[in-house]
């Protein structure tokens, strides 16, 4: 792959604008997630090359004063000067917002950049950064720094330092960035390890061959040396279906995998079915998750219930007289990853993960029709045993069929299960609506006298409701609590979920701080995760911080929600104070829940996202799900067994 990449070949959109001003309109936050989305954009950089076909080999390396480095051996950024600006290529791709070459596909087939603002703005929210670029035999080396302007009182962002020089000859190619987080924008620009080393994981499956190493200057690994881990999958997604199955029981020993292409798009999905109850469907588009799905899982998803309908029936192993069966049933335990990479992506939905290309789904549904009757009739045992499960997965659809019907009918469902139960609001607009999952009677107790009854709605808990992960749908559908919960929000589930049905905008998990508690919200963020997903990720599910103290000193009181508040009030207050430790919900009265915990003016709520939707679906099969040994071996992993609360809170008393 030798295409000439020269400064020509970027286009340019409009000038570097506002950037530091409104650095939410190009990261979304500035907290953690807008902080990494820096490191993002330049990894996305390299990424591409290496998509492409122009590189192999993709560095990350965290330094001791937080700048962050990215290196590639692909071609190197234009050195050459920009036609219309008259200056390097470096210069216009780190100052020129959506400035590129991936705006046609001459060079860049598929590009992996979701918010296309690129490096640009890496560097408008950067203190300093330096990029050097090897090419053509000769390495180049640019500053840039954003430095105060007093004259106008403002910052300006990204400014080139000096030109663009050449150092010397060198016989490397590629380009490496180097830079180093504002802390004028950002409160932590502390990079985390782990978020990083998830999402380069997840690369490197999605990349099959091309080796991603991380490097931590700041830490050390178990012989004393700088921590550095290598990521490469010489299987790709076959590999990736197996990471994600780990914790699983596999009903066939190998993934099956296809890839291939038509005009509009390439496939390429592995899949592997489990004795799990769940289907476990992760896509992506040109290295993007697509976490709420597109027209690329329909047309796939499509192929698979026709091709396999069609392959039973052929065998025999779906009578004549036996109606088909459906989707769900041919998904029900199976662990598939798909990847699809296209040039013009639209995405659409709440975080933009979702693709809407129409002809994603012709496409895919013509390559998957071909590849999945292939990958039936080469391997016909395991077909067979997939075709067997699906049937078996029907007749408990059926059961739980007449279980739906059963929530569908909502006089009688409301007549058991929530009068008495739910204290509904009497507000009708459900976009401002909230409904408390309460832990316990007690708590629903004090939260239904606290709660502005005119959008607070009340739903409390009378006993743990089901773990989903271990359970079949008819068994779930056969919980009290879960029948509540769903009578209750109005939206169905599984195939059936329709959000525009939604009661309440936000769903507040209220819980004690107990490993009670924290069991509790496990199983509820669990079930939603598995059976109305778009609730997750439409951001309508939070979790409510109450208070973990209550400081209070002759009139004054204060409530610390963590150790670090708690540790702050005590040294405000001095001697003298009265400190209680909140264990439950129940042990406050109404006025001090409404003023810490339900008090929209005054609360502090978690919302619930997916950042990483295979690393979630590891997380939860790994927590909730039935391998003792491996839930183990997390919490002994993870866990800090040193933390003590009840010792904190008698150390100041």
């Amino acid at each position: 792959m030798s295409k000439t990449y020269e400064a020509k070949d970027i286009q340019v959109l409009e000038g570097l604008d506002a950037v530091r001003m409104r650095p939410g309109m190009y990261i979304g936050t500035t907290g953690n997630k807008g902080l990494h989305h820096l490191l993002w954009e330049i990894v996305d950089n390299a990424v591409d090359e290496a998509t492409n076909g122009f590189a192999d080999r993709i560095e990350i390396t965290l330094h001791q004063d937080e700048s962050v480095t990215v290196s590639d051996n692909g071609r190197g950024i234009p050195v050459d000067i920009h036609p219309q600006l008259k200056i390097s290529g470096v210069e216009v791709v780190f100052t020129q917002l959506h400035a590129g070459g991936k705006f046609n596909n001459e060079n860049y087939t598929y590009s992996g950049g979701l918010h296309g603002v690129g490096a640009s703005v890496t560097n408008a929210l950067s203190s300093w950064l330096t990029v050097n670029v090897y090419k053509d035999g000769s390495e180049y080396v640019q500053h840039f720094h954003s430095v105060e302007d007093p004259e106008r009182g403002k910052i300006l962002s990204g400014v080139p330092v000096d030109h663009l020089t050449k150092v010397g000859p060198t016989s490397k190619h590629g380009s490496t960035i180097t830079f180093l987080a504002d802390n004028r924008v950002f409160k932590n620009i502390q990079m985390d390890r782990e978020v990083i080393h998830k999402r380069v994981k997840e690369l490197a499956f999605l990349n099959k061959g091309i080796t991603f190493v991380l490097t931590d200057e700041r830490a050390e690994d178990e012989d004393g040396m700088t921590f550095s881990e290598t990521f490469c999958y010489n299987g790709g997604l076959r590999d990736f279906v197996v990471y994600l199955n780990e914790n699983k029981a596999p009903l066939h020993l190998n993934p099956m995998y296809w890839s291939g292409k038509n005009s509009t798009l390439e496939l390429e999905f592995a899949f592997q079915y489990t004795s799990n109850y769940t289907e476990n469907f992760i896509s992506y588009v040109n290295n993007i998750p697509t976490g709420e799905g597109g027209m690329h899982e329909t047309g796939l998803k499509t192929a698979m219930t026709k091709v396999m309908n069609d392959y039973a029936r052929s065998k025999n192993l779906l009578k004549a007289k036996e109606d088909n069966l459906i989707g769900e049933d041919f998904r029900e335990g199976i662990t598939l990853v798909m990847s699809v990479k296209m040039a013009n992506v639209q995405f659409e939905g709440q975080t933009k993960t979702k693709l809407g290309n129409v002809e994603a789904r012709i496409a895919c549904e013509a390559l998957a029709t071909e590849a999945l009757n292939e990958l039936l009739n080469n391997d016909p045992t395991t077909a067979e045993t997939i075709i067997k499960k699906s049937i078996a997965s029907a007749k408990v659809r059926e059961a739980a069929r007449k279980a739906k019907e059963v929530t569908r009918q909502k006089n009688s469902i409301f007549n058991s299960t929530l009068i008495g139960k739910l204290a509904s609001c009497t507000g009708r607009d459900a976009k401002k609506n909230e409904l408390f999952i309460v832990e316990g009677d007690s708590a629903g107790g004090s939260a239904k006298q606290a709660r502005n009854r005119r959008f607070q709605a009340i739903l409390p808990l009378r006993g743990k409701p089901l773990n989903a992960e271990r359970k079949r749908i008819d068994q779930v559908l056969q919980n009290e609590e879960i029948r509540s919960l769903i009578s209750a929000l109005d939206t169905s589930i599984g195939e059936d979920f329709n959000i525009d049905d939604l009661k309440y905008d936000k769903i507040i998990i209220l819980s004690d701080a107990d490993q009670d508690g924290a069991h509790i919200r496990a199983i509820l963020l669990t079930f939603f995760f598995r059976y109305m997903k778009e609730l997750i990720t439409e951001g309508h599910v939070y979790i409510g911080m109450p208070p973990l103290y209550k400081i209070s000193k002759k009139d004054k009181v204060k409530y610390a929600y963590d150790d670090y508040e708690l540790q702050e009030a005590v040294s405000e207050f001095g001697r003298g104070y009265d400190l209680q430790r909140y264990k439950g919900l129940g042990e406050m009265n109404a006025e001090q829940l409404w003023e810490t915990t339900m008090n929209p003016e005054t609360r502090t709520l978690m919302r619930v996202t997916i950042e990483n939707f295979s690393e979630a679906e590891r997380m939860v099969t790994t927590l909730m799900g039935d391998q003792i040994d491996a839930r183990k071996q997390y919490i002994t992993d993870n866990a800090d067994f040193n933390k003590d609360k009840d010792a904190l809170f008698d150390e100041f008393v």
